[in-house]
């Protein structure tokens, strides 16, 4: 019997003598399909030995190094606002989807005699005629302004703790780009209704990529579609705040979680 054939063989046999979950079959059948031709669990076990090797252990937490067995201060308010911001982008996300099935980014007239925009007439009928539609854009721009409340409580309370030191720097350099990624997505979102404080917070940002040396007529092209504000500014903002800001900011909160996972939290001494 070959090589292959005797692992092959013994990872059936294994399968078989435990009584394994269909989700755990699942994994188990998937990482043996991979690992015959990629061979991931060696490289697995090689990383894990040079690991070992250097000695990189992650220092214990508060309550491991003086073995405390009251889990207080996991549940401390100023510990919970990673996990409050995060729930909250949940809610503003979900939020958001059920608002965009009502919403279409246009600054045309919806008729020949009207004064308003589509964008700004889908707003007053989200508002006005939808059944549930102030609740849910409320709850939508409530959210919104709670995940950057906590956000930004957040990054005080790691930067005055200290938790902002070795080995924890890499994940407070991705906490800065979660703040500004959440500034740009309230930005955007602000300029979507297409209203007159809209309009002008559009303008200001006009005037502000303008004045960066070097690069500001360009940057003011690329985000806001020209020097004055149009259709190409609204598509751009919706663009944004729709399609590429949520896959961004959900890919780098899931790292940011994971490695809080790996570190373990920074809690106070």
């Amino acid at each position: 019997m070959s090589l292959e054939r005797k692992d092959e063989h013994d990872h059936e046999g294994w399968m078989e003598t435990k009584d394994l979950s269909p989700i755990e079959e699942v994994y188990l059948t998937t990482l043996i399909w991979l690992d015959k031709r990629l061979r991931i669990v060696d490289y697995l076990e090689l990383l894990e030995d040079m690991y070992y090797k250097t000695n990189l252990q992650m220092p214990k937490s508060h309550t491991e190094q003086y073995n405390l067995d009251n889990k207080f201060w996991y549940w401390y308010p100023l510990y919970a606002l990673g996990s409050f911001s995060t729930i909250a982008y949940v809610v503003a996300s979900i939020t958001g989807a059920l608002l965009g099935f009502y919403y279409a980014p246009s600054t045309a007239a919806p008729s020949a005699d009207a004064a308003t925009s589509v964008a700004y007439s889908n707003v007053l009928f989200i508002m006005g005629d939808l059944n549930f539609g102030t609740f849910l854009r409320s709850l939508h721009r409530w959210s919104a302004q709670v995940m950057t409340a906590a956000v930004f409580l957040h990054m005080l309370r790691v930067y005055f703790t200290g938790a902002y030191k070795e080995p924890r720097e890499l994940n407070w350099i991705i906490g800065i780009v979660l703040i500004s990624l959440t500034m740009v997505f309230g930005y955007t979102g602000y300029l979507l209704p297409w209203s007159q404080l809209s309009y002008w917070a559009g303008q200001i940002g006009v005037e502000m990529a303008l004045s960066i040396p070097l690069i500001g007529d360009w940057v003011a092209q690329l985000i806001f579609g020209g020097f004055t504000l149009g259709e190409a500014t609204l598509q751009r903002m919706y663009i944004l705040h729709v399609f590429l800001l949520p896959f961004v900011v959900t890919l780098v909160i899931a790292i940011h979680i994971g490695i809080v996972w790996m570190q373990g939290i920074a809690e106070p001494h």
